[in-house]
């Protein structure tokens, strides 16, 4: 059997993600690296830093 791989560029024109869970990778086509990067949410005043928890 002969099998032949031809890569070419792959075009998409729009993608509409609805939702993303905690731990999520969405690729289109192949990759050589993945970045990862973390966002939080919570404003920086209510971090808590440090041993001691206000009562």
């Amino acid at each position: 059997m002969n099998f032949t791989v031809v890569n070419r560029e792959v075009c998409v024109e729009n993608i509409r993600l609805i939702g993303v869970s905690n731990s999520s990778v969405f690729l289109v086509g192949d990759t050589d690296t993945i970045t990862l990067s973390s966002v939080f949410d919570t404003p920086p005043e209510a971090l808590i830093v440090g041993p001691f928890v206000p009562l």
